[in-house]
């Protein structure tokens, strides 16, 4: 069984660190390279670093400020945000990352993560949906929330495996930055339609949030609010969620 992973979410936008609400109204938070360094301290198993603004503004990854990232970075780092192609995949792999994760291109070039998985590995791609309920269940947005497809989040994620990702990122966009608890009810539909890992992102404001969101089949948190805003941490997280059965790595 896989031991369950603590992976803070750290958004950047213009060189700084933002976190919004249901990805709405972003406030800087910092910068990007000094929480990298106190995540170091703080025991967390990766990193997943997502430059927001990229895929809307029609820009390339950029791949020196990656590279200063991944000097700091002593975790394993994912890097998402504008990634269109395999070459600039290969780019972002040369900057030091060691996972890409792809977004709006599930929708523009779902191939993509075919090629990942083939030339680098299916543990290279991480397949990101962003989800938010309707009056009949879930449909899945790109561009940071900004464009509805209308296919629910457990037909995406089954997609994303038959293409090759090695896991998924799900974030609920109602839910995002909220720290009221994830959206259990779309954590069990995805887990249930994909063997897959799920990284369940996107509501906790405690640790039991995550210990109940792995009960609904996630195998790893993903978080931002949580940490930026509060005294609570990855490690203490951990020491919990052991306290509660849950083998965590470290």
């Amino acid at each position: 069984m896989l031991k369950t992973r603590i992976i803070p979410t750290l958004l950047w936008k213009n060189y700084g660190l933002v976190k919004g609400v249901s990805f709405d109204s972003a406030r800087r938070v910092g910068s990007v390279l000094p929480a990298i360094k106190v995540y170091n301290m703080r025991q967390v198993d990766e990193l997943i670093v997502v430059d927001i603004t990229a895929t809307r503004e029609n820009r390339e990854p950029d791949y020196e400020e990656i590279g200063n990232f991944t000097k700091e970075c002593f975790v394993p780092i994912t890097i998402g945000g504008g990634i269109k192609n395999i070459d600039q995949v290969k780019k972002i792999l040369r900057a030091g990352a060691d996972k890409v994760c792809i977004g709006s291109a599930i929708f523009k070039n779902p191939k993509l993560i075919s090629e990942i998985a083939q030339k680098f590995g299916s543990q290279c791609v991480v397949a990101s949906i962003d989800a938010k309920r309707t009056k009949g269940g879930y449909e899945c947005y790109a561009e940071s929330g900004t464009k509805k497809n209308k296919i629910t989040p457990e037909k995406l994620a089954k997609k994303a495996e038959e293409l090759g990702a090695g896991e998924i990122l799900l974030t609920s966009i109602d839910n995002d930055g909220v720290m009221k608890g994830y959206d259990l009810n779309l954590i069990k539909k995805v887990t249930k339609a994909v063997s897959i890992p799920v990284i369940a992102s996107g509501g906790a404001g405690n640790y039991q949030d995550m210990f109940d969101a792995i009960s609904a089949g996630a195998s790893a948190i993903a978080a931002a609010a949580i940490f930026h805003f509060t005294e609570q941490t990855p490690l203490e997280a951990k020491k919990f969620l052991k306290e509660k059965g849950i083998k965590t790595r470290k």
